[in-house]
């Protein structure tokens, strides 16, 4: 993760200071990129109320990054261009999130031990503004004795927007990976416990990304995302101990067990007690590799060429 991140802003930095800004969208290139479809891989981070840093306070803090806890995502998606600068993109994400107190060396967050892997699926729509492009046509066949330039798609751009999020948190009990949602853990829709919390919520993506043109057609790409949610349990975890004897008679005996699985120091953990910290919502990133396709011309238009100003236009 850490050398996908140093990758992303030395690309960022190399396509930022090197190409020359009288390219960008020289002769309305930008108009041969209007639409595109992408896929998208990479890793997953959350942050919320589990593991962490070894102190507290750092809560949806870069601070707060656990290695421990990266786990994976994927993407697709279809991009609109409808000015030089500007874009916009719908964008259907899947990623397995984690978050362990065993990671951190916090005496309280450690003795607490709990643990959860949460499934998210978002479907966000998004604005992009290009920073910089580099963005125009080269020669499409390669002739022996031929010197042609290659075609460049090169893209830095910042993105903002809005999201649909469903999260299914899940932690291990007897051995087995249980959905928590159904166990209340925090007494949820109990008398004297919060309201029982949707597992839909709204998110807003934030971040950077950049492409590097390799044809014609694709280009290849990095992507950082911060997605803020409007929900404290992705973890489910956000307020106090509820009382376990109820939980067992109410939901079964595998909800006293996922809310509390302290291993020491128990008289911290008891009804009433903090569980969570419920003035914070959770938040997660997406650190992608992406790869796009170029659909703006249909396919029998594809192998025409065109002179145009001393280039080759597809």
């Amino acid at each position: 993760m850490r050398y996908l991140t140093l990758s992303l802003f030395v690309g960022l930095s190399a396509i930022l200071f090197a190409q020359p800004s009288s390219n960008f969208n020289s002769s309305k290139n930008w108009s041969m990129h209007k639409k595109e479809v992408f896929f998208a891989a990479g890793a997953t981070q959350m942050l919320g109320d589990l593991g962490g840093r070894d102190r507290i306070g750092t809560q949806n803090s870069i601070v707060d990054w656990d290695w421990a806890a990266i786990r994976y995502g994927v993407a697709a998606g279809y991009r609109y261009r409808f000015h030089p600068r500007w874009a916009t993109s719908t964008k259907l994400q899947y990623g397995l999130l984690s978050g362990d107190d065993a990671h951190t060396g916090e005496i309280i967050r450690n003795s607490r031990n709990l643990s959860v892997r949460t499934h998210v699926v978002e479907l966000s729509q998004r604005m992009e503004f290009i920073v910089l492009a580099n963005e125009r046509a080269g020669a499409r066949y390669r002739m022996s004795g031929v010197q042609g330039a290659r075609p460049k798609a090169d893209r830095v751009y910042l993105f903002a927007g809005v999201g649909g999020l469903f999260f299914n948190p899940q932690s291990r009990v007897n051995g087995s990976w249980t959905n928590l949602h159904p166990l209340r853990t925090e007494g949820q829709g109990l008398p004297g416990g919060p309201s029982e919390y949707s597992r839909f919520t709204a998110s807003v993506p934030l971040g950077i990304g950049f492409t590097y043109g390799i044809s014609a057609l694709w280009r290849i790409g990095m992507e950082l995302s911060y997605q803020i949610t409007f929900t404290d349990y992705l973890d489910d975890v956000s307020t106090n101990y509820y009382d376990p004897e109820i939980l067992a008679a109410q939901f079964g005996p595998e909800s006293a067990i996922a809310a509390n699985p302290a291993i020491a120091n128990h008289a911290w953990f008891g009804p009433g007690q903090q569980r969570g910290n419920p003035d914070d919502n959770d938040a997660y990133f997406f650190a992608n590799i992406t790869l796009t396709r170029n659909i703006t011309y249909p396919a029998s238009k594809r192998g025409k060429t065109v002179k145009w100003k001393g280039r080759t236009k597809f």
